[in-house]
């Protein structure tokens, strides 16, 4: 049986003082919830103070990316090693901002999720068309793209061991949401794929969520199709009261 994942990726936000402050009210607002796995990834600045709070928690810590090497000169990266060293479990790879404003490639994304399984943390590997590719009826061909490309070479274990996070990029931040039925769409369609390249079990028990201005007002009926295993908030899990309600959301529909 799949597991119900919420992860909420704070991006470029939040000082240290002010992660401390938010992941604090969502540990003791979530304290009680079981049955589903969440996760923030707030800043490299803050994840080992995040960290630290949520020690013996029910919230598990992740990272908003990761570079392909384990050590070396590489200013300015972070690798899986450091990632795990500073307390994560998670790390999100190839999201459409990684990809639009810092040209990251399928290519990228493969070496990433492949460094972050060899460092022990599960990837949130993201993958979305824009609008133009969805008005082009181009969506399923972005989408084989940029997972054939991410898990090139896999085995079904390792495909497994990865959560895939839909998120149509026109629906990121623009406050747009995709129709469960669109949503749903996707979803099915990413689990052809995985049923087609490895097995039918890998396509019916990988962990797929759903991205793109998640709100608790929509996170009912997302949750209810049932191929959409969770959320991958972004605005929303900025505000402490907005993401406890999407996580309680989860324990009561999918648990």
């Amino acid at each position: 049986m799949r597991k119900t994942v919420v992860a909420g990726n704070w991006k470029l936000n939040n000082t240290i003082a002010e992660s401390i402050e938010l992941v604090t009210l969502l540990k003791r607002e979530l304290s009680d919830v079981e049955g589903v796995e969440i996760v923030v990834c707030p800043a490299f600045t803050a994840l080992v103070e995040v960290g630290e709070v949520l020690l013996e928690s029910n919230i598990k810590l992740g990272a908003q990316d990761l570079f392909w090497e384990a050590r070396g000169a590489f200013t300015g990266e972070v690798s899986g090693a450091l990632l795990r060293d500073a307390g994560c479990a998670y790390v999100i790879i190839g999201h459409s901002e990684r990809r639009q404003y810092f040209h990251e490639s399928d290519e990228d994304v493969h070496k990433k999720t492949k460094a972050a399984l060899e460092a022990g943390l599960t990837p949130i590997v993201c993958c979305g068309e824009t609008l133009d590719e969805r008005m082009s009826e181009k969506t399923q061909a972005v989408l084989t793209r940029q997972l054939e490309g991410a898990f090139k070479g896999f085995s079904s274990a390792e495909v497994l061991r990865c959560v895939i996070a839909y998120e149509p990029v026109w629906a990121i931040g623009t406050g747009k949401v995709a129709t469960p039925r669109e949503a749903e769409e996707g979803h099915l369609f990413i689990r052809g794929l995985l049923g087609k390249a490895h097995n039918s079990t890998v396509g019916s028990e990988t962990v797929i969520l759903y991205g793109g201005s998640v709100r608790p007002e929509n996170a009912h009926e997302l949750l209810r199709k049932p191929d959409v295993d969770g959320f991958l908030v972004g605005g929303a899990s900025l505000d402490a009261e907005a993401f406890v309600q999407i996580v309680r959301a989860s324990v009561e529909v999918k648990v």
